[in-house]
């Protein structure tokens, strides 16, 4: 059976880094971990391609060469998961459709000329998509029915199908599920509250594989939450310090974890050991009445602040997700999540405003109350240039001028580089540095790429010469020289980043605001509920 996995196109967004690969000439950041998932639960007698839309366009000549197509993306895609099937309908090819829009909305109507859902999790669906194959079915649904597979018996992803030079990262993942109940959150949905982990075999396996294939820049562990399961991640870490150890450390590490983690001092010690140089928190929102709210309960055990600062402190980089829009929420919340921000000094603060994704508990309560704007067939999915798909608990253009206020403060040149400035001065050294047995390489020393000197030639153009930051650029370089020289490459770095916010928060401002254009004049608020304005943790 030859087989053409396509991956859809991604709209712009926070994470699209546009303007930062373009730097280090690359297409894109992270790879269809899924698919290629997906290839390796096949049977591997099969034909495959992979086209990742988002790296280039589909050949003529691929066209031609299959006689399945199978695509998967999230809800955010879906725009061009429609077209890629439409396409492949036209040419007579049966269409195959899974990942977690699929599994989210099965009959949303961009799936309607699909042949075949394999929705949930792949171990135990595509078994029941093969049968069909071999039985000459010509459509079919297939589900978990709620059943959870075990992951370790999930076989290497086959990473060769992918164009590597195009990706800036590699993904791997380790865990699927989450055990917190954030009343927002998917993940739950599609996972489970029980997160199940594949061995430190397994995961090692897969560095081998990527290591084979000559991959020598960074990994994404793209688990939800990767410390879901603390015993099987402590299990994993020194397996992979040791693999690290034996390679000169070829790689460097980021994840998803909860704001717990900052609790757990040898988890933080364990990870920098391996090489975690940063790490994604959902932090939401600095207020605990909507923390509370929202289910949040994890995030208000201790202060988020000093949560953010102990992290820093062992030279793991936070990176933080916020949310706007929350029931009972009082005016200003943008302008308090920018104070956070600020003393806190992250540098890549997401931001986004709430969105009741299908089938979550935020999506089944406001149904519930008759406060849903949108069919769950209709859903957006999580971006930042989406209005709340709810009636809102305050009026609607409150909100979203609050949050492009926020984002482009946030983004601000010059408030940007005081923040990434004011990280750095406090940031740890990176421990697997220290902690690396006497007489071990750490990595090879190489003369700089012409790509590396191209794009630190840019930065230094546009921040240090062109743009009115220039002498705070240069001051900033220096103290970090003097006070923190290990992070010096990594600030830089972080620097170079706002080359992709800068254009990001005009495209965010001008999106919302020809949104609130379209709007009626005053649209509706829905009352606070007294019972919901502060649950008890």
């Amino acid at each position: 059976m030859r087989t053409l996995f396509l991956y859809p196109e991604f709209p712009k967004t926070f994470w699209s880094y546009e303007k930062i690969l373009e730097l280090v000439n690359r297409k894109v950041l992270l790879p269809p971990l899924g698919l290629v998932t997906v290839a390796a639960l096949l049977p591997q007698k099969w034909e495959m391609k992979l086209v990742d839309r988002n790296v280039r366009e589909v050949t003529e000549a691929e066209w031609d060469w299959a006689e399945l197509v199978v695509i998967s993306g999230m809800i955010v895609q879906k725009a061009d998961m429609a077209a890629q099937i439409a396409k492949a309908k036209a040419r007579g090819l049966p269409v195959a459709v899974g990942g977690p829009f699929a599994s989210s909305t099965p009959d949303a109507p961009e799936l309607e000329l699909a042949d075949f859902k394999i929705l949930d999790e792949g171990e135990i669906t595509l078994p029941m998509f093969i049968e069909a194959i071999e039985r000459g079915d010509t459509s079919g649904r297939f589900t978990a029915n709620g059943d959870k597979p075990d992951v370790t018996a999930t076989p290497v992803p086959r990473f060769d199908l992918l164009e590597l030079d195009a990706y800036d990262s590699m993904s791997v993942q380790f865990s699927r599920g989450c055990p917190f109940q954030c009343e927002f959150c998917d993940i739950i949905v599609l996972y489970g509250r029980k997160p199940r982990t594949k061995t430190p075999q397994q995961l090692i396996a897969e560095l081998q594989s990527l290591y084979d294939l000559g991959w020598r820049r960074s990994i994404f562990l793209v688990d939800d939450n990767f410390i879901g399961n603390k015993r099987n991640a402590k299990l994993l870490l020194p397996a992979i310090k040791e693999w690290q150890i034996e390679r000169n450390y070829p790689f460097s590490f980021a994840t998803e974890a909860s704001v717990d983690l900052a609790s757990d001092e040898e988890m933080m010690q364990m990870m920098s050991e391996a090489r975690f140089d940063s790490v994604f928190l959902g932090i939401e929102t600095p207020d605990e009445a909507s923390l509370s709210i929202a289910g949040k309960h994890q995030n208000m055990r201790s202060s988020l602040e000093e949560a953010v600062d102990r992290i820093n402190s062992y030279g793991i980089r936070v990176m933080a997700g916020f949310i706007i829009g929350f029931d009972g929420e009082k005016t200003g919340a943008g302008d308090r999540i920018v104070q956070f921000v600020s003393r806190t000094g992250i540098p890549a603060a997401m931001m986004g405003m709430l969105q009741a994704l299908p089938n979550t508990g935020l999506w089944h309560r406001l149904e519930k109350e008759g406060r849903l704007i949108q069919e769950k067939t209709d859903a957006k999915g999580v971006n930042q240039t989406n209005l709340l798909n709810f009636v809102p608990t305050r009026p609607i253009r409150e909100i979203a001028n609050e949050y492009v206020d926020a984002f482009c403060r946030l983004y601000e040149p010059n408030a940007y580089i005081d923040r990434v400035t004011h990280y750095y001065l406090k940031a740890g050294k990176p421990r697997w540095q220290q902690f690396a047995p006497k007489g071990v390489a750490l990595g090879k020393a190489t003369l700089p790429s012409w790509t590396d000197i191209r794009a630190l030639a840019i930065v230094i153009w546009r921040q240090g010469i062109k743009r009115d930051t220039r002498w705070r650029f240069w001051r900033s370089l220096l103290k970090i020289a003097r006070h923190n020289p290990e992070v010096f490459e990594q600030f830089l770095v972080t620097l170079a980043h706002n080359e992709h916010f800068q254009e990001y928060r005009g495209i965010v401002s001008r999106e919302i605001q020809e949104q609130l254009a379209a709007l009626p004049p005053d649209p509706p608020t829905a009352p606070v509920s007294p019972t919901r304005e502060l649950q008890p943790a």
